[in-house]
């Protein structure tokens, strides 16, 4: 005779009497990090916190897979959702992996780094460790058209790299060092991370990128597959996988992305859509 954990009613047992499956948390952080709007918030440590403290409270926990699919943002949220991750996994004692999807650039590959493990698609986009800053001169524009910028600061350098402006060479010397010490931070929290990294002559630290493939090779990632077959390759068949659900903002944020008063939020989320659509277009996706 079967015994009662074996029979069909073994679903109607309380959870202690059930065959006990490897359990492993499954968080996916999608997008640009960051503000991509006011908004549209983009990955930052307000919008991910509460997806990462689901995932690593969840008991019985085998694992935490973090799945990244990101072309980078901002600095300061990238280290804060790295930070976070290795807090959780140092206090909860869990191993964490990280998949590749599309991309993993610039905060994206920080934000992959704070995994024990970083498993990439052969295709996936990689690398970009670098700082980058971007933007517009209108100076001629408006001085064409006969507009006057007037701009009253205390302090000589409260109007850095005004766009209605020239180009004052003191900012930009100024901005260099700014990025030179983000840059010493990123390319430090890489090493730590991935101690076994091989160049090959190759200057990791370039802002350029690899596919996955290539970056096996290079040690910045450690394998190829993806969050299913890697996980039943790892705990068995029988491997639960918990989804935990991405956070969608705010009530009132959604209400004006569908279109707010004046139709404030379609405009916001269009020129967002442009700027994140932007990110992504620099890695060919």
């Amino acid at each position: 005779m079967a015994s009662a954990a074996s029979s069909p009613f073994r679903a109607l047992l309380p959870a202690r009497f059930r065959e006990r499956r490897p359990r492993v948390a499954v968080v996916r952080l999608s997008g640009a990090i960051g503000a991509v709007s006011p908004l549209r918030p983009g990955l930052s440590i307000g919008t991910v916190a509460g997806s990462l403290e689901r995932a690593f409270g969840m008991k019985g926990l085998a694992a935490v897979a973090v799945i990244v699919n990101s072309p980078g943002g901002s600095p300061a949220q990238s280290h804060l959702i790295f930070r976070r991750i290795r807090a959780l996994a140092e206090e909860k004692a869990v191993p964490v992996v990280a998949f590749v999807e599309d991309v993993a650039a610039s905060g994206g590959y920080m934000i992959a780094c704070a995994a024990d493990e970083i498993v990439a698609d052969e295709t996936s986009v990689v690398g970009s460790i670098g700082v980058v800053s971007a933007g517009f001169g209108f100076d001629r524009l408006i001085e064409k058209i006969g507009v006057e910028r007037r701009v009253h600061t205390q302090g000589e350098a409260k109007a850095m790299l005004d766009p209605f402006r020239p180009e004052n060479p003191d900012d930009v010397a100024r901005l260099k060092l700014i990025q030179a010490d983000v840059q010493e931070v990123f390319s430090g929290l890489v090493r730590s991370r991935r101690p076994n990294l091989r160049t090959d002559g190759e200057n990791l630290f370039s802002g350029a990128v690899w596919t996955g493939r290539q970056a096996v090779a290079l040690g910045l990632v450690d394998a190829l597959g993806d969050v299913r077959s890697t996980m039943r390759a790892r705990f068995g068949e029988k491997v639960d996988l918990r989804m935990v659900a991405e956070a969608k903002g705010s009530l009132v944020a959604r209400i004006l992305r569908r279109g707010g008063p004046g139709g404030i939020g379609l405009a916001d989320d269009a020129l967002a859509a442009i700027a994140e659509r932007a990110a992504w277009a620099r890695f060919g996706l």
